[in-house]
């Protein structure tokens, strides 16, 4: 059918800040003021996140009673479809809902599954805790499928692109946005963590329900300083459209039946309207979607699923440049999957003790990635960037996939380190007589495995916070919720990977003699395990790095920049700094 154009009704406080009439905005709405209540919220659900996610496996096996592989699986499919759950998330929020409404129904969902979680270590009958551990589990995996594609963009909604102070205060978001929540989950790690070891495991569930609830709060008290984006419909189909389009005219050229193209969105007023892109020469079976034939020419409207405009042609494109780096990337997931299952194992069997009275909770070692974190960005921003900028000349010092490059490499070099550090635990349990005794304590410091926390955390900077700017920045902007969720399913999506790696390895290695990943950590070969993460992650990287030498940054009509160490002359964005 047709597509008529039909008036509609400009809603000023659900329209994109930087496409308003300097008379239209509402300087009173937005900021750094609307922008903190957002980064709280976030900050709360990855306490209550963390606070979980840290020591499950130690519930699963100590108190459910699970084998180690066992529960890693359970870990990894958990923390898998918490992140794969973003992409329905962002459906609705950008389709129906709104990412304001999003939020508020997924942080009730959240806190509700928190409060059952709760219940189940505590009130519920010991033989029906299972089952309703798990339901609470997935419950929450439902309440980070709304809020985690959303809080994002929603937080970076709050800048004025067109305001200069604003546009400021953007440039450096994602850094601070991370520190904050990396500061929540640290808080987490250090403190519920250790209540659920000293204290009760219905003690530390029950402090993360009380911290949802606070943020729930908070959230609401800051709404009327939000400013918020009416959903626009389903950008799939848009995207869909294209792709029809250009099947339908397969035997089109620019040369032989073509009466030009279509530069014309029909996205109607009152709508989110993107920056204009410039044609690009990637991807060119799709510009067949653009080129306007005898019946198109012929037509008093425009059939989107016939002629699509160039603008539309482009987002889609957009969309395909980002599907083999996000592939590209899973195997960093992957490993950094370890932090809250094998890493922890290991702690767990070395010594603990700080003092006479004290003994370390072995998932408490994942707040150093935090403080790592903490003390990297900083660093990053201030120290790194200026320098990398006097030598690349890049506005930025490095461009966002070679920070992401630089992070692959750090997960390589972790799965080394880690590697020789359970060799020389295995070795010390062997030369004590403690290689048959799982439960002993081996005489060695935890603190050994301080360089794989640290450079856990030091791969994050680089490589995750590059992907939180990178699938910000370069979708179309009516799609940003589902880019923070494409973002987040890599993480899901690589712990789905490394539950696939384990079962390989335990089906090989059992053939073969025994088992790598027993239950008895010293009898196995979990030194191996790492090395042949650290192997796939070094084939990875060479995929990674053909890759990204030939992706296209988005480019949008009036902007000239630097990328990559050469000045490109272009009518749009090279590197668009948010």
């Amino acid at each position: 059918m047709d597509a008529p154009v039909t008036p509609v009704a400009i809603d000023n406080d659900h329209q994109n800040p930087s496409k308003l009439l300097p008379s239209q905005k509402n300087t009173s709405k937005g900021g750094w003021n609307a922008a903190i209540f957002v980064i709280f919220v976030e900050m709360a659900e990855r306490f209550a996140f963390y606070g979980l996610a840290g020591n499950l496996i130690t519930y699963l096996t100590n108190n459910l009673g699970q084998p180690v592989a066992a529960a890693a699986k359970n870990v990894n499919t958990w923390v898998g479809v918490s992140a794969i759950f973003p992409l329905l998330g962002a459906f609705v929020a950008d389709s129906y809902l709104g990412r304001f409404k999003t939020i508020l129904a997924s942080s009730s969902i959240y806190f509700l599954g928190m409060v059952l979680l709760s219940l189940s270590v505590s009130v519920i009958p010991t033989h029906s805790r299972k089952p309703v551990f798990f339901t609470a589990l997935y419950i929450l995996a439902i309440g980070e499928g709304g809020h985690k594609p959303c809080v994002q963009t929603f937080a970076a909604d709050q800048f004025d692109e067109s305001n200069p102070e604003e546009k400021a205060a953007k440039s450096s978001f994602f850094n601070w946005w991370y520190l904050g929540i990396v500061t929540g989950a640290s808080v987490a790690i250090v403190v519920v963590i250790y209540l659920q070891d000293n204290v009760s495991w219905a003690a530390g569930f029950g402090v993360l329900a009380g911290s949802l609830a606070v943020a729930l709060a908070l959230f609401l008290i800051g709404m009327k300083k939000y400013r918020k984006q009416r959903p626009t419909g389903s950008p799939f189909t848009r995207v869909a459209q294209v792709f029809v389009a250009a099947a339908r005219k397969w035997r089109l050229t620019e040369s032989h039946g073509s009466r030009g193209i279509c530069c014309e969105d029909d996205r109607v007023r009152g709508q989110t309207m993107g920056p204009k892109l410039v044609r690009t020469n990637q991807f060119r079976f799709l510009d067949k979607a653009m080129m306007i034939d005898n019946d198109d020419a012929m037509r008093k409207s425009r059939n989107p699923w016939k002629l699509c405009s160039l603008n539309q042609v482009e987002e889609v494109k957009l969309l395909l440049r980002l599907i083999p780096i996000w592939v590209s990337c899973l195997m960093f997931c992957a490993v950094i999957t370890q932090l809250h299952t094998f890493f922890t194992k290991q702690g767990s069997t070395m010594s603990r003790s700080l003092g006479p009275n004290f003994q370390v909770p072995p998932a408490a070692l994942q707040s150093l990635v935090g403080l790592t974190i903490l003390i990297a960005v900083p660093v990053y921003d201030c120290v790194f960037v200026p320098i990398a900028r006097k030598l690349t000349k890049n506005p930025t010092g490095i461009t966002m996939l070679q920070r992401i490059g630089i992070g692959l490499f750090v997960s390589i070099l972790n799965m080394v380190v880690a590697g020789i550090v359970e060799t020389a635990r295995v070795n010390t349990a062997r030369k004590h007589g403690l290689i048959d005794t799982p439960k002993a304590v081996i005489p060695m410091s935890i603190w050994w495995l301080l360089p794989q926390y640290v450079l856990t955390g030091i791969g994050d900077v680089f490589t995750i916070i590059g992907l939180q700017e990178l699938f910000y920045d370069q979708m179309p902007e009516e799609m940003r919720s589902i880019g923070a969720a494409a973002y987040i399913s890599i993480v899901g999506i690589g712990s789905f990977v490394n539950t696939g790696i384990i079962s390989v390895v335990q089906m090989i290695s059992s053939k073969h003699g025994k088992e790598w990943l027993g239950d008895n950590l010293n009898r196995s070969n979990l030194n191996y395990f790492y090395w042949v993460l650290a192997g796939l992650s070094a084939i990875n990287l060479c995929v990674y790095m053909w890759i990204s030498s030939a992706f296209e940054y988005k480019k949008v009509e009036g902007y000239d920049e630097i990328s990559e160490g050469k000045e490109l002359e272009m009518e749009g964005y090279s590197d668009v700094r948010v």
